[in-house]
């Protein structure tokens, strides 16, 4: 008992400044989620248009989510057929299906291949540019 009215004692004496440092923690309300992927073949590369490209993403869901993950929301945005690279938008609550169904797919019409995630964001505008492939003068 004592040590407390020691302690208490103490603490009045001594005010403690509020640390300067602040925690922001953004909780979006966003309901969606948006990926610049990538479809990178081993050996040959085949010629892919938007819907082909999505009915892989699809493909890759329903292997390893069943019907349920193939019947997940999603969206393709932008689509290079070049590179096929493409922006897709996802509802949030299947994002990580999503993300754990690309990484783990192997292979399409018999051919080696695989997704690599590039940039991931609750916002649309974040994947306009990326930092790592700026070119400054």
């Amino acid at each position: 008992m004592v040590q407390f009215f020691i302690m208490r004692e103490l603490l009045e004496r001594k005010r403690l400044e509020p640390c300067p440092y602040e925690r922001i923690v953004l909780n979006t309300s966003s309901g969606y989620h948006f990926m610049k992927i990538q479809l990178i073949f081993q050996e040959v590369q085949l010629r892919l248009n938007a819907a082909q490209f999505k009915q892989v993403i699809i493909l890759a869901l329903k292997e390893l989510h069943g019907e349920i993950g193939a019947a997940l929301l999603l969206d393709v945005l932008t689509f290079d057929e070049q590179t096929l690279t493409a922006i897709i938008r996802i509802c949030s609550r299947g994002l990580v299906k999503l993300w754990s169904a690309l990484t783990l797919l192997g292979n399409y019409q018999n051919q080696s291949c695989a997704f690599r995630v590039i940039q991931t964001s609750p916002f649309l505008l974040a994947l306009a540019g990326n930092s790592r492939e700026l070119v400054l003068d």
